[in-house]
């Protein structure tokens, strides 16, 4: 039976979070496929997910490079990209399917933090107002794409990093995106260990700096000397 969608999850050494995460996404196994792309782990990630996905795909390093080789593999024509810090909300396919049967062929889910400080209510709000002025999402918001949309656009520009904007200001050529209420929880891990203000003023640094025409590659540099 063809899968209603295809969740495509790619993973960089998440071993310490990953069964938990993969867990979660077991009682939708029974409507989804599942595919974990690794991007070159140098920790057991690939081992915890054999069981509980129905693909593990291994990829050269790079996000967009791995979502691009799992939307090869992919079986069902609605692609949900979801980041392994990522937990989908209740109902999660259920709503993506319905705004898809009503014409959306883009969209993602409001975000919130796995944090109880206020800051990150904050946040959350700022990122999803944002979203819905701007029409882009990212990443963190879990990206839903119909297939044909996705080869449309050519899928991810295979960047260093900003690959969720890329492809945002590409699939709003097509269509507006479908920005849909219910929430997502991520991750504030890195917020916190790397200061939330620090944070903040850096992602605007190179959100900025890309806006401006910098190349994706530097942009990565600056982004990952600091994980």
């Amino acid at each position: 039976m063809i899968p209603q969608i295809s969740i495509i999850m790619p993973v960089f050494n998440e071993a310490a979070q990953l069964e938990g995460k993969l867990q979660a996404l077991q009682p939708l196994r029974t409507r989804c496929e599942l595919l974990l792309v690794d991007g070159g782990s140098k920790d057991v990630s690939s081992a915890i997910a054999e069981s509980l996905v129905d693909q593990v795909l291994q990829s050269p390093c790079g996000r967009a490079r791995q979502m691009n080789l799992g939307a090869q593999y992919a079986q069902a024509d609605v692609l949900l990209f979801l980041h392994a810090d990522t937990q989908l909300p209740d109902q999660a396919i259920d709503l993506i399917m319905s705004a898809v049967k009503h014409g959306a062929v883009w969209g993602r889910f409001d975000v919130q933090f796995d944090s109880r400080q206020a800051v990150f209510k904050l946040i959350a709000l700022m990122m999803n107002a944002r979203s819905r002025l701007t029409g882009i999402a990212t990443g963190d918001q879990a990206l839903f794409i119909t297939r044909q949309a996705f080869q449309a656009v050519g899928g991810f520009p295979e960047i260093a990093l900003m690959e969720d904007i890329a492809i945002s200001k590409l699939l709003k050529k097509l269509a507006e995106p479908c920005c849909l209420k219910a929430n997502v929880v991520t991750s504030a891990r890195r917020w916190q260990q790397h200061g939330i203000l620090a944070t903040i003023l850096l992602m605007w640094r190179l959100r900025l700096r890309y806006f401006f025409g910098a190349n994706p590659d530097d942009l990565a540099a600056r982004y990952y000397r600091r994980q």
